[in-house]
C-alpha cells in the first residue's frame, strides 16, 4: 500500500496536520510528512513539532521566505521530483499557505489525487492572499474536507460537485482540545507580570495589515489606548516585528509599558495565554476559532472574515481597523459580560479521524493504491 503525502510549510499547517498525523498512525495509513520550510523560524517551525509530537519530517525542502511568486515557484520546483519519488496514493495539502497551493498544483499536474483539508472557507476578499490560495486549491482537489457548513455552500455555490465534499469538523481544533488542560496548566500570563488583572492580547502578522504604514500606525494607536484600560501581551511576528521596527514603534511601546512585547510562544504557551485572557485582538484566522473553542471575546482586525461560523456560534466581532472602533469594541468586552456562545458543529476533536476515515474508503474504492486522476 502506497502512502498518502502530507504537506506541511507553516506554524497553522502544523496544528492542523498534528492531528491527521496522530488519526493515520492509530489507523496504521502510511503517511510521508513534507516540510516546505516557508516558516524556517525557530520560533515558528521547530517547537511546534517538538510540542505537538509531530514526527520528524520525512523530507525538508528547506525554502524559506520570498515574494509569493518566488516562494511558490521555488516550492514547486523542489516539490516535483519528491512527489514522483514518492509516488503516493494520494496528495494531502492543508489550509491556505503557498505551501499547499504550490503542490497541489504540482500533484494534480502529475495526475495525483489531491485533498483539500479546510476547504471552502471565504472571506471575498479578492486581493488576500489566502483567499487565492483557498479558491484555487479548492477547484484543484478531488477531495474536500470542510470545518462548516457554510463552507459546503461556498463549494456548492462555486460547482464543486457534493460528492467530493465531506464535512468533518476542524484538525485544529482537535490539537486544541488536546493540548487545553496542559496551557491551563502553566499559568502563562502569571509571566508577564499580570498579577491576576485582566489582559488582552494581541496577534497581528497579515500583509495587509502590517505592511501598509497608515494602517499599521492606526492598528498600534487603538493598541496603546487599549493597553489604558487593560494590559495587552503581544507576541511579535518576525514580519511584525521587522515592519515595527522600521517605523520605529516597537520602541515607543516599549517604554509605554502598557503593551507587553514578547517574542513569538510556542504552541501551547499560547493556547494558555489565550485561554486566560479577557480579551484577543487578531487578524489570524485560526485565533478566531481558538478563542470560540476556549470562549474567550475576539476581536477580528479585518474587514473580513472565511470564518463566519465563529461570529454566529462564537465569539468573534470582525471590527476593521479603525482606532475609535476598536477601543469602543475592546470597552465593551473588557467590562461587560462575555457573550453566550456554542461550540459549532463536530468541532469535538474527532475530525482527523474522520478525513482518515474518508481516504481509506476512498483509496479502497479506487482498486489500486496507485490509481490517479
Amino acid at each position: 500500500m502506497k502512502p498518502i503525502l502530507l504537506v506541511v510549510g507553516a506554524r497553522p499547517n502544523f496544528m492542523k496536520a498534528a492531528s491527521l498525523v496522530s488519526a493515520a498512525r492509530e489507523a496504521d495509513l502510511r503517511t510521508t510528512l513534507v516540510h516546505t520550510g516557508q516558516h524556517y523560524d525557530p520560533e515558528l517551525s521547530r517547537v511546534f513539532f517538538d510540542e505537538l509530537e509531530l514526527p520528524e519530517p520525512d523530507i525538508s525542502l528547506g525554502i524559506g521566505s520570498g515574494t509569493h511568486a518566488s516562494q511558490t515557484a521555488r516550492i514547486m520546483l523542489e516539490f516535483e521530483p519528491v512527489l514522483r519519488e514518492i509516488d503516493p496514493a494520494l496528495f494531502v495539502g492543508v489550509g491556505d499557505v503557498n505551501s499547499s497551493l504550490a503542490c497541489s498544483l504540482v500533484a494534480i499536474k502529475e495526475h495525483y489525487p489531491v485533498a483539500h483539508v479546510e476547504a471552502g472557507l471565504r472571506c471575498r476578499d479578492p486581493w488576500m492572499p489566502e483567499e487565492v490560495n483557498r479558491r484555487l486549491t479548492d477547484h484543484l482537489a478531488t477531495l474536500l474536507f470542510t470545518t462548516s457548513r457554510d463552507a459546503d455552500a461556498n463549494l456548492a455555490a462555486e460547482g464543486i460537485p457534493a460528492d467530493r465534499v465531506h464535512l468533518v469538523g476542524n484538525t485544529m481544533i482537535d490539537t486544541l482540545l488536546r493540548f487545553r488542560d496542559a496551557a491551563r496548566a502553566r499559568s502563562v500570563g502569571d509571566r508577564f507580570g499580570l498579577d491576576g488583572q485582566p489582559y488582552a492580547v494581541l496577534t497581528l502578522h497579515r500583509p495587509a495589515n502590517v505592511d501598509d504604514v497608515e494602517q499599521l500606525a492606526d492598528i498600534m494607536d487603538s493598541v496603546r489606548r487599549v493597553g489604558e484600560l487593560a494590559p495587552v501581551v503581544f507576541p511579535v511576528h518576525p514580519r511584525t516585528r521587522r515592519q515595527l521596527e522600521d517605523e520605529r514603534v516597537l520602541g515607543r511601546l516599549e517604554s509605554e509599558g502598557r503593551v507587553v512585547l514578547t517574542e513569538p510562544l510556542g504552541y501551547v504557551d499560547f493556547i494558555g495565554l489565550v485561554d486566560g485572557a479577557r480579551l484577543v485582538l487578531t487578524d489570524s484566522g485560526g485565533i478566531q476559532e481558538e478563542t470560540t473553542v476556549l470562549g474567550v471575546p475576539c476581536l477580528t482586525l479585518r474587514t473580513s472574515t472565511e470564518r463566519p461560523v465563529t461570529v454566529t456560534a462564537g465569539t468573534n466581532t470582525v471590527v476593521g481597523t479603525d482606532p475609535d472602533l476598536i477601543v469602543a469594541e475592546a470597552t465593551r468586552v473588557l467590562f461587560g459580560e462575555r457573550p453566550a456562545t456554542r461550540v459549532p458543529e463536530l468541532w469535538d476533536g474527532r475530525a482527523g479521524e474522520r478525513i482518515v476515515a474518508v481516504i481509506q474508503r476512498e483509496l479502497a474504492e479506487l482498486g489500486s493504491p496507485s490509481a490517479r486522476v
